[in-house]
Parts: structure tokens; sequence; C-alpha cells
């Protein structure tokens, strides 16, 4: 059996995490917000002990905090309908990502893959709400996120 030396990152949906990490993450956002004060009124309000938050407060972060200045590499299944590519490149713009690599397959059935490097250092938004902005665009079927550097 292969030792983990704790580096390894994965991209879970939150519905397969326990509920302390998700309680985690909420305290943590309680504090960003300034809803509350101290560490105390965070577990408490989100019904946690201080000491699984002190735990587990390193290692879970939302997505769009651990991507931040990072490399992004998506997948994208598109109609093949005229403009669509050029929208998604427009929600990328706004979001002030920069598009750092993109092909294009032959679109095949109507459809086209499309693969994305994006530098997020400058970003405005987070990846989570691009993606959603992304996804709302007439003709995008899917997107994945396949690795973060």
């Amino acid at each position: 059996m292969m030792e983990r030396d704790g580096g390894t990152h994965y991209i879970v949906n939150e519905k397969a995490l326990p509920i302390v990490l998700l309680k985690t993450v909420e305290a943590k956002e309680l504090l960003k917000k300034g809803e509350v004060v101290t560490i105390h009124e965070a577990v408490d309000r989100v019904g946690m002990s201080r000491s699984a938050y002190y735990k587990y407060k390193d290692y879970i972060f939302p997505l769009y905090e651990m991507n931040k200045g990072k490399i992004i590499t998506m997948h994208l299944i598109l109609k093949h309908l005229p403009g669509i590519l050029s929208e998604v490149l427009n929600q990328i713009a706004e979001s002030e990502a920069s598009v750092l690599t993109i092909n294009q397959s032959i679109p095949a059935h109507g459809i086209a893959n499309i693969s994305v490097a994006l530098e997020t250092r400058q970003m405005t938004i987070n990846i989570e709400e691009l993606i959603l902005k992304m996804e709302q665009i007439k003709g995008v079927q899917k997107i994945n996120i396949l690795a973060q550097e």
C-alpha cells in the first residue's frame, strides 16, 4: 500500500462530505464575512466543537479559494451553434481570467469539445461563479474542471 504525504487534493461534491467539514467551511465563512468576531462565536453558531474546527480549518476550502492564482484547465461540451464559443470567451474575459490555451475539436454530430486553460490570478469572481455563468449560455452542454496547477 502506498503512503500518502497529505499533499494530494481532491474535488469532492459537498453531498459526499461529512457534516463536520461543511460546518468548518460555514464557520470560516462567518469569520471571513465579519458576521462573528471570534472562533468561539462561529463554532457556536454552526454547532460544532472548537477542537473539530481547529482540526480541519487548514484542510478544507471552497473551490474558489483553492483556485485563486492557479491555472485551471476546463473541458466544455458545446452545441455547434454560431457564436457560442465567442459567448463563452466573453464570459471568461468579463471575469478577467486570462486564457492561456484553447483547443477546439471539429464539431461532430452537432457537438464541439473545447479545452481551455485559464490563469485565475486577476479574476474578479470565483471559478464557481464563472462556471455557473457559462452554464447559462444557450448551447453549453457540460463543463468539467480537468486539472489545476
